[in-house]
């Protein structure tokens, strides 16, 4: 009974952890078509996952996830090359929550972010009782890396192009193992906490989420939209597709998400008149940098005249920055 009340519960968290690590193999194919749209793109595996070191799948606090993304991000964003440039965000399940948060971490300094079925709510279908929610709380720090979490394949329902299905299911840096007590509620508190917060959510962003998406539900995103302040929020939802859009997709749909993606980057970086770049401190010193875009990436003119425009972080896991995937 217990079991069942538990898979019940973090059904949605359990799939987001899953699928945060199976977006990871083919994130390769996302930076390289931003990069060809002429922006340079950053991203990062979080401690534990990919290729990173420690715990496979442990997140002892997802604020430490936060804080190593935005330590490295803004870090590039200092670099010489970068510091004129716009910055934009993002992530993809997991990586949208860590977006998220890097926004509310400092408001004013991404001009933007792009969220793909991002883990910003907990469904109404799945939703916890806070009596288990305490329960559990009480034993997380005793046992908090047993992997308590009843697994559940997810690969089945987020991947419709089955050649790209079996290419997920033989890559050997995909975590296959239940996922652990602490991790599953760092991330249901962390849903939690920016559903009940969205409306502090300022920056202009485009959420797009499938509609036959049965792993992470669409009202999701459409909570996002609703509630968030930001006067420049873009809501698209594709008929018939899945959750993975930008990798589990057939090519033609995989292109026409894609294009989406850049087309909305590109309306915010045409005019470099429009875009205020946040003070960077290097050391002592304060750099304010003009930049084109509303939404975070710089310079203006089109791709001929460089080779990047903006900077796009955290792929999947984080956001494009200067910036890139989380």
């Amino acid at each position: 009974m217990a079991s069942l009340v538990v898979e019940k519960i973090y059904s949605e968290v359990d799939t987001c952890l899953k699928l945060n690590k199976l977006i990871h193999v083919l994130i390769l194919e996302c930076g390289i078509r931003l990069a060809s749209a002429g922006y340079a793109v950053f991203g990062m595996d979080y401690e534990g996952h990919g290729r990173s070191m420690g715990s496979r799948c442990y997140i002892k606090k997802f604020a430490n996830v936060v804080n190593d993304c935005y330590d490295y991000y803004t870090s590039i964003c200092a670099q010489e090359e970068y510091m004129d440039k716009g910055r934009f965000l993002y992530g993809e399940s997991m990586g949208g929550a860590v977006t998220l948060l890097l926004h509310k971490k400092d408001p004013l300094f991404w001009n933007g972010a792009i969220l793909v079925a991002p883990m910003c709510k907990i469904s109404e279908k799945v939703k916890p009782h806070p009596i288990v929610i305490n329960l559990l709380t009480r034993v997380e720090e005793i046992i908090p890396k047993w992997k308590i979490v009843p697994t559940k394949d997810v690969i089945d329902a987020a991947f419709k192009d089955l050649v790209k299905r079996e290419e997920v299911r033989n890559n050997k840096l995909i975590y296959q193992d239940k996922p652990r007590l602490k991790t599953a509620l760092e991330m249901l508190r962390t849903s939690m906490n920016l559903e009940d917060t969205l409306h502090e959510i300022t920056m202009p962003f485009f959420v797009l989420h499938g509609e036959a998406d049965t792993v992470t539900d669409p009202e999701v995103s459409k909570a996002l939209y609703e509630k968030a302040s930001t006067r420049d929020k873009t809501l698209k939802l594709y008929p018939g597709m899945w959750h993975a859009l930008t990798s589990g997709e057939p090519d033609c749909n995989v292109d026409l998400v894609f294009a989406d993606i850049i087309n909305w980057l590109d309306l915010r970086t045409a005019d470099p008149a429009s875009l205020t770049v946040t003070p960077i401190r290097v050391g002592n010193t304060t750099s304010v940098q003009r930049v084109t875009t509303v939404n975070g990436v710089s310079n203006g003119h089109r791709r001929p005249k460089r080779p990047f425009f903006n900077l796009l972080c955290g792929l999947n896991r984080g956001r494009l920055v200067p910036r890139s995937t989380v």
